[in-house]
């Protein structure tokens, strides 16, 4: 069975992350890609210009529209922008049997907010509790907790511990910002503390790469039974995708991954 996955997320149209990176990722890992937009940005590989979300009722609405017709195996949210958003998107998956992975998105790799202050408490109290495992990177962590960022490992697992504590099933916190040489990812779930760790990829072509994993994570999510087994299957693939990405000639900026790096093997 193919899954199906829908993508609740921002738009960007330099194709490198949010909806149209989702769409890529969900495919390539065999998945049938839907997508709700919450806001169309004006970006590109050098950072994001303006952006214009979604009013949230109509959010609501395009989720709305595909449950009534469509099997979802699985949902990944990205950007939503406000707390309103938040609460339309909450209300609509609230008692619905799907896994959901939240890629908690609040600032542009170039520095751009893309989620309101206030609405990260929203995305804490009512979004993390139904999700089936979230995937911050660290300074998201940190602004969830409102905690400072975490420096070393010690201090991710606690935050990641933090963070589990809210109430979500998992938790994958993306340690790329501690700066080492390797990759040091923590997978933490009740009962179960895993750190998957891989050697650092040097390159500037990682735009979107946060959207991209989390897609697949969901793809994977909707075919696997056990969580940690689709976290790797994600991290293998976006490591792949970032180990491949030097052979695209996208924008003058941080460039994306490239999502389809099997069929030009």
């Amino acid at each position: 069975m193919i899954p199906n996955i829908l993508s609740i997320a921002g738009s960007d149209p330099s194709g490198g992350a949010g909806i149209q990176a989702d769409l890529k990722s969900i495919g390539a890992n065999g998945g049938y890609g839907m997508a709700a937009i919450t806001a169309l940005t004006v970006q590109n590989t050098q950072g994001v210009r303006a952006a214009e979300l979604v009013a949230p009722d109509l959010v609501a609405a395009q989720v709305q529209a595909v449950f009534d017709d469509i099997r979802v195996d699985a949902v990944k949210i990205g950007m939503l922008g406000s707390a309103a958003i938040v609460q339309a998107v909450a209300g609509v998956l609230d008692g619905r049997d799907v896994p959901v992975v939240l890629d908690p998105v609040m600032v542009a790799k170039g520095g751009d907010r893309l989620l309101a202050a206030d609405a990260v408490a929203a995305l804490r109290d009512v979004l993390l509790p139904m999700a089936t495992i979230i995937t911050p990177n660290l300074p998201e962590a940190a602004d969830l907790l409102g905690r400072p960022e975490a420096r070393t490992r010690k201090e991710m697992e606690a935050q990641a511990e933090a963070l589990l504590a809210l109430g979500c099933g998992a938790v994958f916190l993306k340690g790329g910002h501690l700066g080492e040489d390797e990759s040091p990812d923590l997978f933490l779930s009740a009962g179960r503390r895993v750190w998957l760790i891989a050697p650092r990829v040097v390159t500037l072509n990682t735009h979107g790469t946060g959207c991209t994993l989390s897609a697949a994570l969901a793809t994977h999510l909707a075919a696997l039974a056990d969580p940690l087994a689709a976290v790797q299957a994600a991290k293998d693939y976006t490591l792949a995708a970032i180990r491949a990405a030097d052979g695209l000639w996208v924008g003058r900026g941080v460039g994306p991954t490239d999502h389809f790096f099997a069929l030009r093997r």
